[in-house]
């Protein structure tokens, strides 16, 4: 990997190229994904099926599109018991945490006037759930275990399955979860149907969950007319070391991280040159042994770097100027530096806390900012589900006390009719 002092004239170039390792020529891609959400609004099934022949090497009717119950029970037939269980348990410690986010209508008075706020969750959400590289029955988990517990009432998940194959795990975590409906389609077509509605989809009113560069781009342009979690890019983490961390330990969470995606990128900052160096070794050394070896190959060579800071503080520094997806503290006391992060999806504390915890048992959502995003966005959660209506009552007798403020506002942006609303009101009050 490549060793860079932070005082090196390239150190902010590097950091730059890889920030901006998620940023593509969209003016192609916005065109073809432009196409297919306006062929799916017009044509509804028609389009899908289409899009979903083309894409996946699947023929289906309208009626072939929803997975059954049938599909379910043949899922769980075919899985190992010890994949179930994993499942299981995974879905147990998400749910533990996201109980936790409690979010509450409340109201409160104020002389006569009561003002308040509803908070109601989401009627119907789409999840999307890739299939391409990969499967992640995880994401199911994490995904739709917050929405659940939220009370969204319908919850729907899109999940491509190419040539017919669909990955029984992620069946079984969506049964697990909760989902209410399942249909096999992915791409462009699923995040338009989700958000216009077909024939034999209903339309939702948020689409959450990952996926490749076309679906980001749909979610992005869909939005508006549903909502959407976030825009994510390729995965990252940073790791803070010092001199206690185990450098093959370092090594494999950065190998694990590399393992995403060609684009996915992994960063140490540390103050110890033996430590830097010797994580470079490490991770020679268990990068042949990997089954996704190419994939690393090309995260590591591509968006791995390992900085050297000349103190702690100045590894906390870049750590908040990255806003990294996952950040891990391998130092002695990892707590005297947690107050000080300020940007971060995920932390993860310690030598024997790896990121891969928070990807699948901890608990927290493993849906998280990316590209620096965690300056400004936060963790999926349950919130993400609810809605807000403002309440606001205003007895006969309080009127006319505010009704001069009103007056005046109004005439500073010229809102005629908004000051009479309130003059005819209190006319009639004194009258």
């Amino acid at each position: 990997m490549k060793i860079i002092d932070y005082k090196s004239p390239d150190f902010k170039k590097e950091i730059k190229r890889i920030r901006e390792r998620g940023e593509v020529d969209l003016e192609e891609i916005e065109a073809s994904v432009k196409k297919i959400i306006s062929d799916v609004r017009k044509l509804g099934d028609k389009a899908v099926i289409e899009y979903t022949k083309k894409y996946d090497a699947i023929s289906l009717a309208p009626s072939d599109m929803r997975v059954m119950e049938d599909d379910i029970k043949r899922a769980y037939s075919s899985a190992a018991k010890e994949d179930i269980d994993a499942l299981q348990h995974s879905a147990e410690r998400i749910l533990a945490f996201h109980k936790r986010q409690k979010f509450e209508s409340w109201t409160y008075e104020d002389g006569g006037i009561q003002l308040g706020q509803i908070v109601r969750p989401l009627a119907a959400v789409g999840m999307y759930v890739p299939g391409g590289k990969a499967t992640y029955p995880s994401t199911v988990l994490m995904n739709a275990i917050p929405a659940k517990v939220a009370g969204v009432e319908r919850l729907v998940m899109t999940v491509p399955a190419p040539r017919g194959e669909m990955n029984p795990n992620v069946l079984i975590a969506a049964a697990i979860a909760g989902v209410d409906e399942i249909y096999k389609i992915g791409g462009v077509q699923a995040i338009a149907a989700l958000a216009f509605g077909t024939e034999t989809i209903p339309k939702v009113d948020k689409i959450v969950g990952p996926g490749n560069i076309y679906v980001a781009v749909a979610k992005k342009l869909v939005f508006g007319y549903v909502d959407i979690d976030m825009i994510a890019g390729p995965s990252e983490i940073l790791i803070v070391a010092d001199e206690t961390a185990d450098p093959a330990f370092v090594a494999a969470d950065m190998l694990s991280q590399a393992e995403h995606d060609e684009r996915a990128s992994a960063i140490l900052v540390t103050p110890s040159k033996k430590i830097a160096e010797a994580v470079d070794k490490e991770i020679a050394k268990q990068l042949p042994s990997l089954k996704r070896k190419e994939i690393v190959e090309k995260s590591i060579n591509g968006y791995g770097i390992i900085i050297v800071v000349k103190d702690l503080m100045e590894a906390v520094r870049i750590a908040n100027e990255i806003a990294p997806e996952h950040l891990e503290l391998s130092v002695e006391n990892p707590d005297e530096l947690l107050g000080l992060i300020k940007n971060a999806g995920a932390i993860f504390l310690g030598h024997y806390t790896p990121e891969a915890v928070g990807d699948y048992v901890a608990g927290p959502s493993h849906t998280l900012p990316t590209g620096g995003t965690a300056r400004f966005f936060s963790p999926l959660s349950v919130e993400d589900f609810l809605k807000r209506s403002s309440v606001i009552s205003y007895p006969a007798d309080e009127l006319p006390r505010v009704a001069g403020y009103i007056e005046r506002l109004a005439g500073m942006e010229g809102l005629e009719a908004h000051a009479k609303s309130v003059r005819i009101r209190v006319k009639k009050i004194r009258n």
